[in-house]
């Protein structure tokens, strides 16, 4: 029996090959293109990434044109914090009925925006000095929309909590099912495209009743035959999230930081859910002792290692013992349910949401 399970966390550690590809942004260096560039960022309550953000946008080798931050009713000092760096800064109106927070403070951006490639960005984005000009440089080569999952960064040991969500998340994107799926999605965190293209599919607007705004739009550039590529971000694009302590993390994961199953390959899903089965299998095995289980626990330690080095810094010891991050993927899957947040699916999580309630 124990030989048996041996061989289905092997087959486990196979499909984590085969959904994780390193498709990093290419460097470009230097500057790109003659093109406007609008960049359009959504913050409440940013006060404190904000800074981070907009001191790496004034370091760009190719200068946006534009920097628009749309303050949305923050209740710190998120306003007064961007207009020290200069940039325009619009005030989100009260939300309409039909909309949900991010996509309206989006939409007022880019409504202000003049611009002929947008560029959306997350408060807590950080950017090398040569991210905007790979970001233009990839979206003329690529035509399209394209988006980039961030290098995720982290200093505290309950950021590095979220190693497993971190994963599964960066799997759903990379995933080589994902090529063909006519619902892909892009990742809200970092999107560039041109302005034609939003223009054509009704940007944001199109979209103002989705919580999940990112995967839906993205599914409508695709329906409107406009191409969707997703990169990772290591060395150009990265993020620190929910530094205000573990149970801001835990809210905000358990928030709605979901991939809807409508979005995703079956194909994708059912890897996804094999890579967990054999990880799970391994945890719980490795504690009785059996060679066999001790030698496939060690296994996805040294995966876990290895993609780690593409997708974000979670040192040594998280990946070795990663059962703590297992811990807390359940963890979340429990909170969401206990406190009936919007779980319409069980196991892909996606590794961030912003801090906008569910309107």
């Amino acid at each position: 029996m124990s030989a048996i399970l041996f061989w289905f966390i092997l087959c486990g550690l196979l499909t984590g090959f085969v959904l994780f590809r390193k498709r990093p942004l290419p460097q470009a260096h230097g500057t790109a293109g003659r093109e406007k560039i609008s960049v359009i960022i959504p913050a409440r309550n940013e006060e404190n990434t904000l800074p981070a953000l907009l001191d790496s946008l004034n370091k760009q080798t190719t200068k946006p044109g534009e920097i628009i931050v749309v303050d949305d009713h923050s209740e710190d000092k998120t306003k007064e914090t961007a207009e020290k760096f200069g940039v325009t800064v619009v005030s989100a109106p009260d939300l309409p009925d039909g909309w949900t927070g991010k996509t309206w403070a989006v939409w007022n951006g880019y409504v202000k925006s003049t611009g002929d490639l947008l560029i959306f960005l997350d408060a807590d984005i950080r950017l090398a000095e040569h991210a905007i000009s790979s970001l233009v440089t990839a979206q003329k080569q690529q035509g399209g929309a394209i988006s980039v999952v961030p290098y995720h960064l982290t200093e505290k040991f309950y950021e590095k909590l979220a190693m497993v969500l971190n994963l599964l998340g960066i799997f759903s994107f990379t995933s080589p099912f994902e090529r063909l799926n006519r619902q892909k999605g892009l990742y809200g965190a970092c999107i560039c495209v041109s302005r034609e293209d939003y223009d054509k599919i009704g940007g944001h607007g199109n979209i103002r009743a989705e919580m999940l705004d990112d995967l839906n739009l993205g599914a409508r550039f695709q329906q409107a035959g406009i191409p969707v590529t997703n990169f990772t971000g290591s060395g150009l694009v990265f993020f620190h999230m929910y530094p205000g302590g573990f149970s801001h993390e835990l809210q905000g994961f358990a928030k709605g930081a979901v991939l809807s199953t409508s979005a995703i390959h079956p194909f994708t899903i059912a890897a996804v859910v094999f890579w967990i089965l054999g990880l799970l299998i391994s945890e719980l095995g490795c504690f009785s002792g059996i060679p066999y289980f001790v030698a496939g626990y060690l296994l996805y330690a040294a995966q876990i290692y290895y993609f780690n080095r593409h997708t974000g810094n979670f040192g040594i010891l998280h990946p070795l013992f990663h059962f703590l991050s297992m811990i807390f993927f359940l963890v979340v899957i429990l909170y969401s349910v206990i406190n009936k947040t919007d779980f319409h699916i069980v196991c892909l999580p996606a590794f961030k949401t912003s801090d906008y309630p569910a309107e």
